[in-house]
């Protein structure tokens, strides 16, 4: 089993991600993860597709997304072309005494505070899966109460791989 990237570019209609993910469930394939998301024009959407399968299933994945009328362009994302981040949200049961571990954990890796309350903070921090993981490791030692990952997005690096709409 592997995993691929795929980026489309879809018409920005109502119902485009439920069609995209029905051929998914209706074909028995996995997302691992599905993010959607406006362009700079309005009448597209760009959806990053983490797909897992082996060779032949993640091919078939792509020809049959390729089929459908609202997909415009699909591309794969491939990891020494492209750039990935990924948003996680973690609210951490946080006593006085424990605060200032957290903090200093959160520092170390750049993320961000959004939230305090007597009892816990929400820390927000984007970057790639392995980051966050590294992240989420170091917390281990403390009561995560919530937790919330947006899946991945990413750009294909330079601009050989731009895709112009008319």
């Amino acid at each position: 089993m592997q995993k691929k990237v795929f980026q489309l570019i879809a018409d920005n209609t109502s119902g485009v991600l439920s069609r995209i993910s029905g051929l998914f469930s209706r074909r028995g394939y996995n997302i691992e993860s599905i993010t959607a998301g406006g362009t700079a024009d309005p009448r597209y959407s760009r959806i990053t597709i983490v797909a897992t399968g082996d060779d032949e299933v993640l091919e078939q994945i792509e020809k049959q997304v390729s089929k459908l009328v609202d997909v415009k362009d699909i591309k794969e994302l491939r990891p020494d072309e492209s750039v990935f981040r990924e948003l996680v949200m973690i609210k951490v049961r946080a006593s006085a005494e424990e605060r200032p571990s957290i903090v200093a954990i959160t520092d170390i890796f750049r993320a961000k505070i959004v939230d305090v309350s007597p009892d816990s903070l929400v820390i927000e921090m984007t970057g790639t899966q392995n980051k966050i993981e590294a992240f989420m490791g170091l917390l281990s030692g403390h009561e995560i109460l919530e937790l919330a990952r947006t899946g991945i997005t990413g750009l294909s690096r330079g601009t050989e791989n731009v895709t112009y709409m008319e």
